[in-house]
């Protein structure tokens, strides 16, 4: 399996490592559906019925490769795709990176590696 440098855009710098394009589209998958968790929690508005509208499942995304990389965020409390941010945490045996990065550029940063692998 080849391996491509992923660089994602955090909101102060940036980070870059070593990444499989299998690992990039299972990833690109979990913002999908994310987004749709979003986009579920920006259009469900509490009724005059006073009940609350139902929370959506955060995002865990894994991966274990030379390094291991996880990206979380709660859908619940971001008003829309647009404002939310993820939490990064990327480390190996010698380095620990834990920071936030804006959702629609981790989305920039996974599609334009997309393009350069294939």
């Amino acid at each position: 399996m080849s391996l491509g440098q992923l660089t994602l855009n955090l909101i102060e710098g940036s980070v870059t490592f070593s990444f499989t394009p299998q690992s990039a589209r299972e990833l690109q998958n979990a913002i999908a559906q994310l987004m749709e968790s979003l986009k579920a929690s920006a259009a469900a508005k509490p009724t005059g019925s006073g009940k609350k509208a139902a929370p959506q499942k955060a995002m865990e995304y894994r991966y274990a490769g030379d390094i291991f990389l996880e990206i979380f965020c709660n859908p619940n409390i971001w008003p829309s795709p647009f404002a939310a941010k993820v939490l990064i945490t990327l480390r190996d045996d010698r380095i620990r990176i834990t920071t936030e990065a804006e959702l629609t550029r981790i989305v920039e940063d996974v599609n334009q590696y997309l393009e350069q692998v294939s």
